[in-house]
């Protein structure tokens, strides 16, 4: 009976994390943070509410991890309230007639066939994808709840994806939450002291993903999640689109439209699925306008699509996607992030951005976001970028020039400011600027006419210039064609 149990003190965070109204639940937490103690509290008080024959699910990768579950639900109960058995499978029998099973995932097809009313995967992000999807399919029947927990453990995996999809709020009825050492620390669950042992003994990926919830970063990310971090603004651009990145889709992956402001900022971020072409279309062309230079991926069923976008709108531009010249985009895009030239909002942008990787393959380097994730976003912002890389020398011009212009006038009016006696030219040169201009341009001028202007000739005979190009020379001395008869007779 549920009086002969006493949930265990559990601090805020942890509680609103563990035992959220949603039916499911990914918690990437530290280490020690106390996730294991609040799912067990919460698989037990489910457990409580059972009739016979009606079972929970505490699931690990290997059983020695379920095992400490095991042993830990024992502790927790009061003795008398239920009965444990050990083999051949570990089980808990509680008094009021439901069983908790301990389970390992080391073989996913022990996981199929029963009927599970609440389950616990524990270590998620070191267990096997088939093992989440057979334990999915034992929650079918039963309408089922389940929480996800574990350390952060790479992006390779797929708890990680399905933590951003439920961060990102794409999944339905899920609740996504981190805990870290800070919320631990603050709880008092943690000591300071052995975190910054911890800190000082391990590598920094170690911490930053054991303590801090954070995937370090993968070799095979081409951004830098440092990079990544240094782009992020806090909204979107107040300043118009002056380069737009269009990738196309309709119903598996997002239709996404991207524009940059001339100083390479997100101004404009627009997505979305399920919708016929015609309408996107429509929303399309509304929304870039017929002026404003964009690019889009043409790729496959995109080309027809491109053409109707074209037609009477000669601001499309299609950009077909190759293994070529993918990485040449996203090169291009790696190249604009790690030098932060590009500023975007902390949200879809830069989830995809962290978790969009690299392959090198003997056919050359395939780039793409890893299995269950999207990379629509990257792919519209990498457009976007390489329209803006064409427009933005011309833009660095303008700037330029204009700053020129300031400079100018600012020593215009120094000039005007400051009486003629004070000769404020003497600071830095020796004359006033427009003097001094003057007569470099006269010495250029004259140095100029000494490297292209022919000498003029004297006849050897009469003294006389020689004029025009009539003459008679023998590499030293010129004579007038007439005057040659007279130096014959010298």
């Amino acid at each position: 009976m549920p009086s002969t149990y006493t949930r265990p003190t559990l601090y805020p965070k942890q509680e609103a994390a563990i035992f959220c109204p949603e039916r499911f639940a990914a918690i990437e937490a530290s280490t020690k943070s106390g996730k294991t103690v609040g799912s067990i509290a919460w698989i037990v008080e489910q457990a409580f509410k059972y009739k016979s024959g009606q079972n929970a699910w505490w699931v690990a990768p290997v059983f020695p991890q379920a095992d400490i579950a095991y042993r830990r639900i024992k502790q927790f109960l009061t003795q008398g309230s239920f009965q444990a058995y050990a083999s051949p499978q570990p089980r808990i029998e509680l008094v009021t007639g439901g069983t908790i099973w301990i389970k390992s995932a080391d073989n996913p097809d022990s996981l199929y066939g029963e009927d599970v009313y609440d389950a616990v995967l524990d270590e998620a992000s070191r267990a096997k994808p088939e093992s989440w999807t057979a334990l999915r399919t034992t929650l079918t029947a039963t309408v089922g709840r389940c929480r996800l927990i574990g350390n952060v453990k790479g992006r390779k995996n797929f708890f990680y994806n399905l933590a951003r999809r439920a961060q990102r709020g794409e999944l339905p009825n899920w609740h996504y939450a981190k805990i870290t050492y800070l919320d631990a620390l603050e709880a008092g669950v943690l000591d300071e002291g052995d975190i910054e042992d911890a800190r000082l003994t391990m590598s920094e990926r170690e911490f930053q993903e054991l303590y801090l919830a954070e995937a370090a970063e993968d070799t095979g990310n081409p951004f830098g999640l440092e990079h990544i971090r240094a782009c992020i603004r806090g909204a979107l651009s107040p300043n118009p689109v002056s380069a737009w990145g269009i990738d196309l889709a309709k119903k598996q992956d997002y239709l996404v439209l991207i524009g940059l402001d001339s100083q390479g900022n997100v101004s404009a971020f627009h997505r979305w699925r399920g919708v016929p072409w015609r309408d996107s279309i429509r929303r399309i062309h509304n929304l870039v306008g017929e002026d404003t230079p964009a690019l889009v991926d043409s790729t496959g069923v995109g080309d027809p699509v491109l053409e109707e976008l074209q037609y009477e709108h000669g601001n499309f531009v299609g950009y077909p996607f190759s293994s070529v010249s993918k990485q040449k985009l996203m090169e291009g895009l790696a190249v604009s992030i790690q030098g932060h030239e590009l500023g975007f909002p902390e949200g879809v942008i830069t989830n995809e951005l962290e978790s969009f990787e690299y392959v090198i393959l003997p056919s050359g380097v395939r780039y793409s976001a890893p299995e269950g994730s999207y990379d629509d976003t990257v792919c519209a912002l990498a457009l976007a970028r390489e329209q803006w890389s064409q427009i933005t020398p011309g833009a660095n011009l303008t700037r330029f020039y204009t700053l020129q212009a300031k400079k100018n006038e600012a020593r215009e009016a120094k000039l005007e400011s400051t009486s003629q006696n004070e000769f404020p030219w003497r600071e830095d040169t020796e004359g006033p600027p427009e003097q001094e201009d003057m007569e470099t341009h006269s010495v250029y001028l004259e140095a100029l006419r000494g490297l292209t202007e022919e000498p003029q000739q004297i006849c050897k005979v009469c003294k006389l210039p020689i004029l025009g190009a009539t003459r008679i020379s023998d590499g030293f001395d010129s004579w007038h064609p007439a005057c040659t008869s007279l130096k014959i007779a010298a």
